[in-house]
């Protein structure tokens, strides 16, 4: 084979990593905390793709991290948020709030609910540069995720309305009603994609995908085509 032939590797949800502390339930696409894989260590500068559920009343005490990219996407419920930085902010389900690390912070996390759970997915991305001011954001959805094109959140230059972070990387929400397609513009300068299924059923590259599942698509620069068979909710990374 090729070195840069294409290869395709799906992680099916079913199949990761899990720990479960009462107050929280966690699947690890990756390795984590107790959870390790050696097949499973990330994907290029993809560290972490953690799908969590906090119960009622429950969350991550004052903590600290440092040189890490951090997004989270609220499915359901809300997280309350409070750092080092004086941000303080209940995250609304659709909502997706941004941390820049940098030189290092320290953040809490917490369901405020007194009866309904948190579900939300917590992403990490190795920067390309070390240190730096951190820094945070917020970035509500609304009507920007129309359905059924390719929504630019994140990259490394802010272009197109996005939110500049510190990695020549691309992140995108899609939106894919029923029996509809959506193809990806050609990315030669990140030849690597991940696509994450936040909710539904959708095919990407001959393989079936369901809730929870991931999609690794290795020296793919060019269009990649998605079909959903369901109402269906994905995060698509292009990545160096």
């Amino acid at each position: 084979m090729k070195a840069n032939a294409l290869k395709t590797r799906k992680r099916p949800a079913e199949e990761r990593g899990r720990a479960d502390h009462g107050w929280l339930q966690a699947r690890f696409t990756f390795s984590f905390a107790e959870y390790f894989d050696p097949d499973h260590m990330g994907f290029r500068s993809l560290r972490v793709m953690n799908n969590d559920t906090i119960q009622p009343g429950g969350g991550f005490g004052k903590h600290p991290h440092d040189n890490m990219e951090i997004f989270t996407y609220v499915l359901e419920g809300e997280l309350e948020h409070k750092d080092s930085l004086g941000n303080g902010a209940v995250i609304q389900a659709g909502h997706l709030q941004y941390m820049s690390a940098g030189s290092g912070v320290y953040h809490s996390e917490f369901n405020p609910s007194a009866t309904a759970k948190t579900v939300l997915y917590q992403i990490w991305l190795q920067p390309d540069e070390q240190g730096g001011e951190p820094h945070y954001a917020e970035i509500p959805l609304g009507d920007r995720a129309q359905a059924n094109i390719f929504t630019l959140l994140f990259s490394a230059t802010g272009r197109d309305h996005s939110t500049a972070i510190r990695q020549d990387a691309e992140i995108y929400f899609v939106r894919l009603e029923k029996d509809h397609n959506i193809t990806s513009a050609p990315s030669p300068s990140r030849p690597h994609t991940w696509i994450q299924v936040l909710q539904g059923k959708v095919e990407a590259h001959h393989e079936h995908l369901d809730t929870g599942d991931g999609l690794a698509l290795e020296n793919a620069p060019g269009e990649v085509s998605i079909h959903a068979s369901e109402n269906s909710q994905l995060l698509f990374f292009r990545l160096p």
